[in-house]
């Protein structure tokens, strides 16, 4: 009999269930399909080698946000349970006067809870798994692998989690629908949705005096972290955090007592059709939602800069691989690794073998040198701009500046691009070129060319061919980490002993298989050399990389970011507008009575429909423009951070951004707008 019931509760209240199924479904299917992704055959043809090690890591830290994930997911089912049962309490008083015990009702919600449940998680894994597909062809779009081997998988482990999880949230889910049956009232639930929340008005000044105090918090906050993020120290960083989350606080509560105010001053606006109505029901619903408003603000921020961030790093990594990394593999050598010393005439057995052993696995190479002049260091140069070199020396006090510049020579320089198949660089027999890439130091290094006319160098007064950093490497790498370079005429390093040996070269093969092949084979040569140079007793600072494992490592890393990045925005994005759209259902169920009264008086049913969707659209609105204007300084901050590995794909990372948001936060607006049309016109 009960079982019947819950069937007929369910068929009767498909409408106010459909939000709630929808959002499990969603939440279900994005579960599975980032556990998933550890098994998934696209990171399996992906990485390979020793970057297989990377999607172990991957696993685990999906795994562990994955708790996070659940317990975000398990506070938004109860709060869709918390309206379902607003809905639904005239009902449950029904179920009341008649005699039905409350162990009765808590059991007919249960049972009705279950299958709603059963349903959305048969419903959300099937989604899952093809959207897992879907999955696996984005991440072989992203990285470029061959999908020639591609196959249908199931992560077995993952249903199994995704079930476990599922089933634990939803366990206490039940539990608190249980225990507010058991605390409720009959005279509670008969006058459920007839008090209505009493709309006090703020003091205007009090409210103008907080908004500009918060205006002004956030702008020294955004200040902080934009302008200054060199001296921030996590201490700091914390507090300017804290600081913008209260300050998002006291502008909605603020903005809240304010915007009545002002629509009641412009008669010509606030009595122009329902906007009088319309108005009252937004500054209504502010006003108990600050809290809430505050936290939805904060979560589509972290939101929006998490998917713009992973998303710019994997599109920058995969245009950093083909950028900055044009040879098969470089091997580099030097007595120090600061350049401080000088390289021997000699050079030591093992080392001479490994050369001849790289050069006879290239189809082409080139060595090149750099050089170092203990008279030109990094704080040498900086010292050229008294202004420039006082900030770095108060701010920047994990930089050595005792280390020499390095200096390269025209003909090095432009063997080593010839080879990369970049333009050789043109100057004079008297002048200089500063290389650099690495953002953040162009920017100071720009300061002080703009403002000298030459650099000193081995006794030479060289002219500056550009009063700027022009862009330029080579050393190969999967990101812009050049953070100086400067290039001499050969004349100029004519009898110095350099410092540095560059040695790169291009493989002959060109399918994937050879190229790991030969990356082996030099690899394994390297390691012999190194034992043998350490069993020697010779100390020498050696680096060899290759193109492959630079990819695979660039590879492993964008997948990390990026997937990572896009669960946790998902679920928040999912968060945010299920709250929304459950609070304006909830609230349009309850002014279902003033909609009769406007039809009543006379009220037009596409202006009562005008005004519902002002509503819904202000509401979804305000968080979210207060959301994007956080997220354009804290995108200002992480492009600190972001530059290490280049921002290239900066653009349409936001792009992409956007389109998620529109899709999901977006359709949760459209599924509100019909939802309340639906119950207002029904109730009518």
């Amino acid at each position: 009999m009960l079982f019947k019931i819950s069937v007929s509760n369910i068929r009767r209240s498909l409408r106010d269930y459909a939000i709630y199924f929808f959002t499990l479904m969603i939440g279900v299917s994005i579960f599975y399909v980032f556990n998933a992704v550890g098994t998934q055959t696209a990171l399996l043809m992906v990485m390979e080698g020793d970057t297989r090690s990377i999607t172990e890591l991957l696993s685990t830290i999906i795994s562990n946000v994955s708790v996070f994930v659940a317990a975000v997911l398990g506070l938004l089912i109860v709060y869709a349970s918390r309206y379902l049962m607003k809905r639904r309490s005239r009902e449950f008083a029904l179920y009341l006067l008649l005699g039905m015990g409350k162990a009765k009702i808590s059991l007919i919600l249960l049972l009705e809870t279950l299958i709603i449940g059963i349903g959305s998680l048969a419903a959300g894994l099937a989604a899952g798994i093809g959207l897992s597909q879907l999955m696996s062809a984005f991440v072989i779009s992203l990285f470029d692998a061959d999908m020639r081997n591609y196959r249908f998988t199931l992560s077995v482990e993952a249903v199994w989690k995704t079930m476990g999880y599922f089933g634990v949230v939803y366990f206490v889910v039940m539990l608190f629908n249980s225990f507010i049956i058991g605390k409720c009232k009959l005279i509670d639930l008969m006058q459920s949705g007839k008090r209505s929340e009493k709309l006090r008005l703020k003091n205007v000044a009090l409210c103008v005096i907080l908004f500009f105090l918060a205006a002004g918090a956030l702008g020294y906050a955004y200040h902080e972290v934009t302008y200054a993020p060199a001296g921030l120290t996590a201490k700091r960083m914390m507090c300017m955090i804290a600081l913008g989350a209260v300050a998002t606080l006291v502008i909605f509560w603020s903005f809240s007592g304010l915007l009545l105010r002002i629509a009641t001053a412009l008669k010509g606006v606030y009595f122009r059709g329902l906007n009088c109505f319309t108005f009252r029901q937004i500054s209504s619903r502010i006003n108990t939602m600050v809290l809430s408003m505050t936290v939805i603000c904060l979560m589509l921020f972290v939101t929006i800069c998490t998917l713009s961030g992973s998303f710019s790093i994997r599109n920058s990594l995969n245009d950093n691989i083909r950028t900055y990394c044009p040879a098969d593999a470089m091997f580099i050598y030097a007595p120090d690794s600061l350049g401080k010393e000088t390289m021997p005439d000699e050079l030591p057995a093992p080392m001479q073998t490994l050369e001849d052993t790289l050069e006879a696995h290239f189809s082409e190479s080139e060595k090149g040198y750099s050089y170092g002049d203990d008279d030109l260091t990094m704080g040498d140069f900086f010292d050229l701009d008294r202004e420039v070199s006082a900030w770095i020396r108060s701010n920047l006090t994990m930089l050595d500046l005792d280390v020499p510049e390095v200096l390269v020579t025209l003909s090095d320089y432009n063997a080593l691009m010839t080879l990369y198949g970049i333009e050789p660089l043109e100057m004079g027999e008297n002048e200089c070129v500063m290389l650099c890439n690495f953002e953040q130091m162009t920017v100071l290094r720009d300061k002080v060319l703009a403002k000298i006319d030459s650099i000193p160098v081995f006794g030479h007064d060289l002219k500056l061919k550009y009063h700027s950093c022009q862009d330029g490497f080579i050393e190969i790498a999967i990101q812009p980490l050049n953070s100086g370079l400067l290039v001499i005429p050969d004349s100029v390093a004519a009898g110095q002993q350099p410092r540095f040996v560059y040695l790169a070269g291009n493989y002959a093969v060109t399918d994937t298989e050879a190229r790991h092949a030969e990356d082996a084979a030099l690899m394994e040569a390297y390691r012999s050399a190194c034992i043998e140079l350490s069993g020697a007793g010779i100390s020498y600072h050696t680096q060899f990389n290759t193109r492959q494992d630079m990819a695979d490592a660039a590879i492993g890393l964008g997948a990390l970011v990026a997937l990572v990045g896009l669960y946790i925005g998902m679920t928040f994005l999912i968060a945010c507008g299920a709250v929304l759209a459950l609070k304006q259902l909830s609230e349009a169920a309850d002014s279902v009575r003033y909609y009769e009264m406007l039809r009543k008086i006379g009220a037009e049913e596409k202006d009562i429909t005008r005004s519902l969707y002002r509503q819904a659209g202000i509401f979804f609105l305000l968080p979210l423009l207060l959301a994007a204007v956080h997220s354009v300084f804290g995108m200002k901050f992480a492009g600190v951070f972001l530059t290490m590995f280049g921002t290239s794909g900066m653009t349409a990372s936001i792009v992409t951004t956007c389109a998620v948001l529109l899709v999901i936060y977006g359709g949760y607006f459209l599924i509100t707008c019909f939802g309340c049309k639906s119950v207002i016109r029904n109730a009518g």
